[in-house]
């Protein structure tokens, strides 16, 4: 009878709609034009954004020379060049700190370093003794020509590519000019029109078929962006809605089986199973030992999501992680495996919570105090004690906002220890970390491979252990595989690490013999 009666509201559906051919034309009309609308302002806002944002970072760096000017410390010293590479990577769109001697670039650190960035003649000069070369064939280093200010006895190089962010742009054409100079254009090498020939704000070429927005700011550099979205592309944006205007029988059609497609298939979804699974705590836990890198004592564990499926498929993390997030159930699913540790270890917890495990935590878990009040509440239930529950947050999980330090303050206050997951994947700074209140820092693995070779993140783990003895961060090394990653991170002063030199992931009984084995901290 259901089937019967879907098929009758899909005559009478379709039936009615055709009846109502030329209001949908007039609204597909309407449609049109709001669409230009929307897109002539979306431009215009991107082209703001851009402009603000390089703006900041020429000042930024103009108030870092003015620091570097102030060091103390002999010129091209080790100490000297240590803080020439700290400043360095403290802004992402940096590539290289110079030291001058009058004519000469003595020394530098990044990646450009010594004399290898020593263009011939400055772009400008300055009354306020600023001097600068734009991107060009003299300031290229490897395939990249770099903007580069200097002032006193230090330059700084920055890559131009860097002051766009690339999410921003999706497919539309942007360039930018700083003193009527090119400075970038995105994507590399596309031919743009000279933003002299249209005023500020936003003009619809209808001649070339694109529209133009051009934005001019204004403070120690004037700034002015273009950005280009052809009408073709635009068109081919919202074909699908134009086309179901006009050939509206067989779009009906095809969206009303849609929808009963995708109302079977959400039925039978994988997010739906994910809260299934969730919802019955089907998921189940591993835990990854960290140990103390001098005595190789077990300091705790790292609790890892595992999830197969009813038709026994096993679904990685990297998958329902980010699914769970997708579909707002990355709450739902930090507290099921929360409870799912504590069913597991909740009497060694009980018992030992100086060796804490380590709970990873999400954005959306620190977004509300939902997860918050449920966390006490479970670990209330459990008598398990705050301190046994250290809580892990991704770099690029940590959100800039008042709410969000609240929120983590709190925890720590209730017992929770702090740790900041993947450390060096993202784009943190020390004074972004230092806005936070943390207690450690774990390095990415990918650092961890690099030691020992010649890589570019094998020198930057030694400066990004130097950033965390800076915040007093305990330091947890992560993907440790082979004993000369351990003497070399001991060496460096790392306390602890994980990885499978140690061991693979353990079920909870595995993870018990194996700390009783290994000699469990004191």
């Amino acid at each position: 009878m259901a089937s019967r009666r879907d098929k009758v509201l899909f005559a009478v559906f379709g039936v009615t709609v055709l009846g109502l051919l030329i209001p949908l034309l007039l609204l597909g009309w309407y449609l049109w034009q709001g669409s230009v609308v929307a897109e002539e302002q979306r431009l215009d806002e991107l082209s703001q954004r851009l402009g603000e944002q390089t703006e900041r970072a020429i000042i930024d760096t103009r108030d870092l020379l003015d620091k570097l000017n102030t060091i103390e410390a002999t010129p091209c010293s080790t100490e000297h060049l240590n803080k020439l590479q700290n400043a360095a990577m403290s802004r992402p769109y940096i590539r290289a700190v110079g030291y001058w001697r009058a004519v000469e670039r003595e020394c530098g650190a990044g990646f450009v370093q010594g004399d290898a960035l020593t263009p011939p003649q400055a772009s400008r000069i300055y009354d306020s003794g600023v001097v600068a070369w734009w991107p060009g064939p003299s300031t290229k280093v490897g395939g990249v020509e770099l903007f580069l200010m200097r002032y006193g006895q230090y330059d700084v190089a920055i890559d131009p590519r860097l002051l766009l962010t690339p999410g921003l742009l999706e497919d539309q054409k942007v360039g930018l000019w700083v003193e009527s100079m090119p400075m970038v254009a995105h994507p590399s090498g596309a031919v743009l029109p000279n933003y002299h020939a249209f005023e500020p704000g936003l003009t619809v070429d209808r001649a070339e078929q694109r529209v133009v927005s051009r934005t001019s700011l204004g403070t120690l550099f004037p700034i002015d962006i273009i950005a280009v979205q052809p009408m073709a592309q635009f068109w081919q944006r919202y074909l699908p809605t134009l086309a179901g205007v006009g050939s509206l029988g067989l779009t009906l059609v095809g969206l009303w089986l849609f929808l009963i497609l995708r109302y079977f298939r959400h039925q039978l979804s994988l997010a739906s199973e994910l809260r299934e699974a969730i919802a019955h705590d089907q998921l189940q836990v591993v835990f990854q030992p960290i140990v103390d890198l001098e005595t190789g004592a077990c300091q705790g564990a790292e609790a890892l999501a595992r999830w197969r499926r009813e038709n026994h498929e096993t679904i990685g993390p990297d998958v329902f992680v980010s699914l769970a997030e997708e579909t707002e159930q990355g709450t739902d699913l930090t507290l099921a495996i929360l409870r799912c540790v504590l069913r597991e270890l909740g009497p060694q917890l009980r018992d030992r919570p100086d060796c804490p495990v380590n709970l990873n935590i999400t954005g959306q878990d620190l977004a509300s105090t939902r997860f918050s009040e449920a966390l006490e509440r479970e670990l209330e239930n459990a008598r398990v004690p705050a301190c046994a529950i250290k809580l892990e947050i991704t770099e690029r999980s940590l959100l800039n906002t008042d709410d969000v330090r609240q929120r983590i303050k709190a925890l720590r206050t209730r017992g929770h220890r702090i740790a900041i997951d993947d450390f060096g994947t993202g784009y943190s700074s020390l004074s972004y970390l230092e806005s936070f209140e943390l207690d450690t820092l774990k390095i990415d693995k990918t650092f961890a491979d690099a030691i020992g070779h010649e890589a570019v993140t094998s020198n930057i783990i030694s400066h990004i252990i130097v950033m965390a003895r800076s915040l007093k961060l305990n330091i947890v090394a992560e993907g440790i595989e082979s004993g000369h990653q351990v003497e070399w991170l001991r060496q460096q002063g790392v306390g602890f690490g994980q990885g499978y030199r140690f061991s693979r992931p353990l079920t909870a009984d595995a993870f018990r013999n194996w700390c009783q084995q290994s000699g469990e901290s004191k």
